[in-house]
């Protein structure tokens, strides 16, 4: 086992097969890998909690050993099974909970608070670190229930999140439902989907219903908020209430994965995939794109990844920030690679080969540790 206090900066990595972590120190040349933890559990969200980053959240899902979130008090050392999940009803029947596909931290001033997005959709609030969950009624009984339909993924909340300036916004988004917001915590919800495109649905300018991939709303600067979705990659500048497309400029309109620069509003990162129908890195291409005026133009970022006949998929997590400056960046992939750059994206150095296929990626400073 890796010291601790040599290693300040941990990404967490979620598998096929379990939790990884990935540690290094401030300067992020040399890494070290620990794992697995949860061995034999697929993992599909995982986070320190920046409230308490010794503590920890992981949900873990097994076709034997059915859906548990598992919870860390040392900052990643040890993990134990929480002994409540998030579920519509208390039995384990898939109509009760299928999957748990977010777990994010609640609101600042509740330090025990956090929050998940389940499969069948819902929205659920645990406190006292998990040990209890209520379920959001005002999202899990909406009235446009009947509107939001499986995709290829299932019908899930894979998207929760407080709006770090208002943290009585709550955003929620669902492949396919759409985006939600409430702004009164939870109790009431109201969809926030004009301007994204959904050429699937029987009326594209449906207020609801579409299949969005991964939604950030950004720390920098209030209202602003992006999202990728099945058709295109949007912008939104009043928190929601409008979309603006900003995909031009990028070889497809596909794709999973987001990350942004928590310091720069502006800035937006992204890994275009080929299709629907193939959903691969673009042109057998691992690129991550930049954009630096907030999608008005993008650059790939290449130095370092492969740029021949990879034809992986980076999923909507997958793709993680640390927050440092310069900006950390983390990229997992289905193959079971991760790369790391320690410079916004210039350059990558593949830190760890082979691991099981990675689910999801989140990177953070963890101050509880001493760097």
């Amino acid at each position: 086992m890796t010291r601790l206090s040599e290693h300040a900066l941990q990404v967490l990595i979620g598998t096929r097969k379990g939790l990884f972590i990935a540690r290094s120190d401030q300067q992020r040349q040399r890494w070290c890998v620990d794992g697995p933890y949860i061995p034999g559990y697929e993992i599909q969200a995982a986070f320190f909690d920046p409230r308490d980053p010794a503590k920890g959240y992981a949900a873990a899902h097994h076709p034997v050993w059915g859906v548990h979130i598992y919870g860390t008090n040392n900052a990643g050392q040890d993990w134990l099974p929480l002994v409540e999940v998030p579920r519509h009803s208390t039995d384990d029947d898939p109509s009760s909970l299928k999957m748990i596909w977010s777990l994010a931290p609640g609101m600042p001033h509740e330090a025990d608070q956090i929050l998940a997005g389940i499969e069948p959709p819902g929205v659920f609030v645990g406190v006292d670190q998990g040990a209890q969950w209520q379920g959001v009624s005002g999202f899990n009984q909406h009235a446009d229930r009947a509107h939001w339909h499986p995709a290829k993924g299932g019908l899930a909340v894979h998207s929760v999140q407080v709006d770090p300036h208002q943290p009585n916004r709550w955003f929620a988004a669902m492949s396919a439902g759409g985006v939600y917001r409430s702004d009164d915590a939870g109790v009431s919800w109201q969809a926030r989907n004009h301007g994204v495109r959904a050429p699937y649905l029987a009326n594209t300018q449906a207020h609801c219903g579409q299949c969005i991939h991964r939604l950030l709303v950004h720390p920098a600067q209030a209202g602003r908020c992006y999202q990728q979705s099945h058709h295109g990659l949007y912008r939104s500048d009043n928190a929601g209430d409008s979309w603006q497309e900003i995909s031009a400029g990028l070889p497809s309109d596909f794709g999973y994965a987001l990350a942004t620069d928590p310091r720069n509003a502006d800035c937006i990162y992204c890994v275009p995939e080929e299709s629907s129908q193939f959903r691969a890195t673009a042109e057998g291409r691992l690129r991550v794109y930049r954009s630096v005026d907030a999608g008005a133009h993008w650059e790939p970022l290449t130095q370092g990844l492969p740029q021949k006949n990879v034809f992986v998929t980076v999923l909507r997590d997958g793709l993680s920030g640390d927050g440092l400056d310069p900006l950390g960046l983390y990229l997992g992939t289905s193959s079971g690679h991760l790369f790391a750059s320690a410079n916004a994206g210039e350059q990558w150095q593949l830190i760890a080969g082979y691991l099981p296929g990675i689910l999801c990626v989140n990177a953070g400073h963890n101050s509880a540790l001493p760097l």
